[in-house]
């Protein structure tokens, strides 16, 4: 059988960082992907440029049962020491506002980028192959099968991502080892990802596909962003919207401020004396674009001249404005969620090197775990950060050991 010191299955951001540090420690590194394209959510992130890291980041803006487990990573691989490999590629790039760092040009940039390193720490790979099982053999090491017949490694890493836009290739594999070898997982569910309706607003939103608010303050419980809102044919989406959608529980609601900078009521009030004969959606048309303006004063039942509504009826329609309350059925599911939230309980994981504590030899990185974050490049910096120090920690094993056969019988 083949061996190497080290077997990475999955070519996402986690696994190709993982690959090349690994690498450059002086292991013998495979990288094994089902598909024949790796990095392929990072090609299509952020509209095609990569929303590659966050400037913030911040074990506070991470979801976990615990949350505990990401701070060493994060503070060990910063967004600093990211943009050191990014400069050190010479990829020109962006704040978008937020500490966003997007590509001036594509997506790909970040990609051929760890290829690079990769191929510079002498990876070795296995692209459009399947992995069929992973055995533990006699002597604590691992055997994978693949349809390009068994390999067997020292360290395997599990970098196989979670069930997000599975026509990109996700699915539960790394879930499945996870069992496989006595570990828990944390449900999962569709994170980052709009909200559907099925109620009236359904055709309220159907409506106003297209038009969106900046800012819109959307809540639920104590959880509140402050980002974009836009209305699709299918319910709401945006920023805002995908960021709840990571803290929205089923038959919970949902509360939007339209105007998070103006307290409507008071000006109402105040409209109602300085043009008390507008009709009302013309007046909230000073402050809301006009198709939406005009739906929630249809909406509030409410719409007249300012001067006949008495102060319940301009609290109704301030409610709407400020905390309009909607209870969505559910989301847009895995198809189109950025992330999957929950996986592999990190409770018997090591935070610093992401082995597991039940199996020696075995890590897991990047979104198969149960640590989740938010949108606009977090996710991106944990996938390097776990990436990174999963790589840093597999220090050249047993190099004394010959194995059966060399690299050399397989990449000619």
């Amino acid at each position: 059988m083949i061996y190497f010191d080290v077997i990475i299955i999955g070519g996402g951001a986690a696994g190709l960082m993982a690959a090349a540090r690994s690498g450059s420690k002086g292991n013998s590194v495979l990288l094994i992907d089902h598909a024949e394209k790796i990095g392929e959510k990072i090609r299509i992130s952020g509209g095609g440029r990569c929303n590659f890291t966050n400037l913030h980041t911040s074990p506070a803006h991470f979801i976990s049962t615990n949350p505990h487990f990401c701070k060493s990573a994060l503070s060990r691989y910063t967004p600093k020491d990211f943009l050191t490999l990014i400069e050190k590629h010479h990829i020109a790039y962006h704040d978008k506002g937020r500490g966003q760092l997007f590509c001036d040009d594509k997506a790909t940039q970040i990609v051929d980028m760890l290829l690079n390193e990769c191929k510079d720490s002498n990876v070795t790979f296995w692209t459009g192959t399947s992995v069929d099982g992973i055995d533990r053999t006699d002597d604590g090491h691992f055997q994978t099968n693949t349809k390009r017949g068994s390999v067997g490694c020292r360290s395997l890493v599990i970098a196989t991502g979670g069930l997000s836009i599975p026509k990109i290739g996700a699915t539960g594999f790394g879930y499945k080892i996870a069992n496989q070898f006595g570990h828990q997982v944390v449900p999962t569910r569709p994170g980052l990802v709009p909200l559907t309706f099925t109620d009236e607003t359904s055709k309220l939103c159907a409506e106003l596909t297209g038009l969106s608010v900046d800012p819109a303050i959307v809540s639920t419980g104590k959880t509140k962003f402050e980002e974009a809102l836009l209305f699709t044919h299918r319910g709401l989406s945006g920023p805002s919207i995908l960021q709840i959608s990571s803290y929205w529980r089923e038959t919970e609601s949902i509360a939007v401020n339209l105007v998070p900078d103006l307290t409507a009521f008071d000006w109402l009030k105040e409209k109602r004396k300085s043009d008390p004969k507008k009709m009302l959606r013309t007046v909230i048309e000073d402050v809301l674009p006009n198709r939406l303006a005009n739906a929630l004063a249809t909406l509030s039942g409410h719409d007249g001249q300012m001067a006949n509504l008495p102060d319940k009826k301009l609290a109704a329609v301030a409610d709407l404005m400020n905390k309009w309350t909607l209870v969505p059925a559910g989301t847009e599911g895995y198809r189109t969620a950025e992330v999957t939230l929950g996986g592999v309980d990190t409770t018997q994981i090591s935070s610093k090197t992401f082995e597991s504590q039940l199996v020696s030899g075995l890590y897991f990185i990047g979104e198969v775990l149960d640590v989740t974050g938010h949108l606009g490049g977090f996710n991106f910096q944990w996938a390097w950060a776990s990436g990174w120090c999963c790589g840093e920690s597999l220090a050249t094993q047993n190099k004394d050991q010959e194995p059966e056969k060399t690299i050399r019988d397989i990449t000619g």
